[in-house]
């Protein structure tokens, strides 16, 4: 039995639509001082520093990223940055213990580690 033309015809066009494929475009890269949402950006660096004021910078350090990344909200955020506003000013008063003691406490009671 031969075929027909028009039965080849549709048999080829069968064949090459399985050939045809939708182009797909990745998602733009993320610029270099992007990080992905909820990750610190590899260009973090955490501020040293020793005694009141390194352990004050530390923190205020922390809570910025945390609000970057979106681990914090901008409430949360406000709320512990006064409170690390008030261990700096301890600090330069000449407060070590005392503004080590004022960030623990921030620190224990918005849930970060001591």
């Amino acid at each position: 039995m031969r075929a027909t033309p028009i039965l080849a015809a549709a048999f080829a066009a069968l064949l090459l639509s399985a050939c045809q494929t939708s182009t797909v475009s990745a998602p733009p890269a993320p610029r270099p001082e992007q990080a992905a949402p909820g990750v610190t950006p590899s260009t973090f660096r955490m501020p040293s520093g020793t005694g009141c004021s390194g352990e004050v910078e530390r923190f205020q350090a922390v809570m910025d990223n945390d609000l970057a990344t979106g681990h914090t909200t901008k409430s949360v955020h406000d709320r512990v940055s006064g409170e690390i506003s008030r261990a700096r000013s301890t600090c330069s008063a000449g407060n070590d213990a005392g503004a080590i003691s004022q960030i623990r406490a921030t620190k224990t009671r918005f849930g970060y580690p001591g």
